[in-house]
């Protein structure tokens, strides 16, 4: 096999920590997936390059190896599986002629029948398969109270349900839903990222949200109750005489439920937006002029 720069393949630094190699393997593996490029052979060319350099930088062994030999690593193990054949070969030697080690036989006998049940131990290895990544939007209605969606993973439907208080770059792990390994028990994994979409009343911070709510003059010169709606329901809030224009009520725990405790909320915060009348009748006007004046 010719030498490739897997690091130029990942598309990152020769210095990049394991993680970081993780990160660039998901990103190019889901944009070069061929069930995302369907008859696109570079796109499928570009795939295996990715899988296979993962496979080397992201084993500490094989990337060791690689940065010390560079373009001569591949041959180094070559040479190393061929010194073992040689070593397995000179022990069944000597004992064919009564000298040896008795240990050395047990290893050879050992090493001799697994071979025969299964080929090279080193290619008996588990290998797992690649991750898969996606995305899934859902509504801030949705990530208030819950809900699920149905994908399709190759000829696979399967049901993703998110909990109360789901939120944007929330990352799901569904294990044992990747790409393919060296047996259906070493798939890679499926990682879902959460992303809730804008919602034109309600603002999100956190867990506290954020309504601004409009009341007229009358209103809030002389104060009143209004009906605000919240994503738990209806609810009615007193307005004090002589509320002030950009005034903030805070309502305790009527906002998002906090993920993984699903009895505890965050609070609900109500911008007050005082509406001012662009048109008077003259009763008004004279109304106003009178106020004015006593005031």
């Amino acid at each position: 096999m010719d030498y490739k720069d897997y690091y130029k393949i990942l598309e990152i630094d020769k210095k990049a920590s394991p993680a970081e190699v993780k990160k660039a393997y998901r990103t190019l593996a889901k944009k070069n997936h061929p069930d995302k490029n369907l008859g696109d052979k570079k796109a499928e060319e570009r795939f295996k390059l990715v899988n296979e350099a993962n496979e080397v930088l992201g084993n500490s062994e094989k990337r060791k190896q690689y940065d010390e030999l560079g373009e001569n690593w591949q041959q180094n193990q070559q040479n190393q599986n061929q010194q073992r054949n040689q070593n397995q070969k000179y022990r069944q030697g000597n004992e064919s002629f009564g000298g040896g080690n008795p240990e050395d036989f047990s290893d050879f006998f050992e090493q001799f029948f697994s071979q025969q049940r299964g080929g090279n131990p080193q290619q008996n290895q588990a290998r797992k398969g690649g991750d898969y990544e996606t995305e899934m939007e859902i509504s801030l209605e949705e990530a208030f109270s819950g809900t699920s969606r149905i994908i399709q993973l190759e000829n696979e439907k399967l049901r993703i349900t998110t909990k109360p208080g789901s939120y944007t770059d929330q990352q799901l792990r569904i294990k044992n839903k990747g790409a393919k390994g060296s047996s259906d028990a070493n798939r890679g994994d499926l990682f879902v990222k959460i992303r809730v979409s804008d919602n034109p009343k309600f603002i999100r911070k956190g867990d506290d949200l954020y309504q601004t709510v409009t009341i007229n003059l009358y209103d809030a010169i002389l104060g009143n109750e209004v009906i605000i709606e919240t994503l738990s329901g209806k609810l009615k809030i007193k307005i004090s005489a002589g509320t002030q224009n950009g005034k903030t009520m805070r309502l305790k725990g009527k906002g998002m439920p906090i993920y993984a405790k699903p009895e505890t909320f965050g609070d609900f915060y109500v911008l007050i937006q005082i509406q001012i009348p662009d048109k008077l009748t003259d009763k008004q006007k004279a109304l106003f002029e009178e106020l004015k004046a006593i005031s």
